[in-house]
This record gives structure tokens, C-alpha cells and sequence, in this order.
């Protein structure tokens, strides 16, 4: 695994080429301080996307259902494995880190690929 800071002046093109790779994906937001402890925010649900707001200073984290707002970002990390990324860290201006962790949805087999059950001896 390997993390890579992110350079706040390519926060804004950075998000935007990330939300790419990421269709399909999974993602658990994780808020993480000395004051709150860990909570999780979300968890598991289809990733839309993440977008840096340069006038309002927030990253948006899009996921079905609801929207999570990071207010004052100051650092952002991102951590990969051979896969691709695994997980996006953004510390806020109180020191919260806020964790989004990814993960591939779990694959099916198509209808029509399912082997035949076997009968009862």
C-alpha cells in the first residue's frame, strides 16, 4: 500500500478524474477525532461521486441516499493498493479526519450461470 498526498491546487481536477474510476463502487465514511472517537457516518452504499468546491471551501461526497459535506478541508490523502485506490482520507480544520473507505460491490454470478443444485442422496 502506498499513500499520496494530494496538493490542494489540484483538488479540483483531482476529484473530478477520481469519480471515474470509482463508478461502481462502494464506500463507508468513517469520522474519526480525539473529541468524537471513531463514528461511522455511512456505510456501504453506492458511491456517486466526490467534488471539491473551491468557492465554498467543501468536498462533497455523493453516495445514494444522501450527501456528506466536508466544511474547511486542509489536507486530503489517498491510499492505494495494486487494485487502486482502497480509501480517501480529508482532515478538516478542527482535525477530524473523515475516512472514506472503498470497496468493490460483491459479484454475482448471472441468473443463467448459477450451477444446477445437486439432489438430495
Amino acid at each position: 500500500m502506498s499513500v499520496q498526498q494530494i496538493d490542494r491546487s489540484g483538488w479540483t481536477i483531482f476529484f473530478d478524474t477520481f469519480t471515474r474510476t470509482l463508478v461502481g463502487k462502494r464506500a463507508e465514511i468513517e469520522l474519526a477525532s480525539l473529541d468524537i472517537g471513531d463514528q461511522i457516518e455511512a456505510e456501504w452504499a453506492p458511491l456517486i461521486g466526490i467534488a471539491y468546491d473551491q468557492k465554498d471551501d467543501l468536498i462533497e461526497v455523493a453516495l445514494e441516499g444522501s450527501d456528506h459535506l466536508i466544511k474547511a478541508p486542509k489536507q486530503v490523502y489517498v491510499d492505494y493498493d495494486v487494485g487502486g485506490a482502497i480509501a480517501v482520507e480529508i482532515v478538516d480544520s478542527d482535525g477530524t479526519s473523515q475516512i472514506l473507505k472503498l470497496k468493490d460491490p460483491l459479484a454475482l454470478p448471472a441468473p443463467g450461470e448459477l450451477p444446477a443444485a445437486e439432489p438430495a442422496a
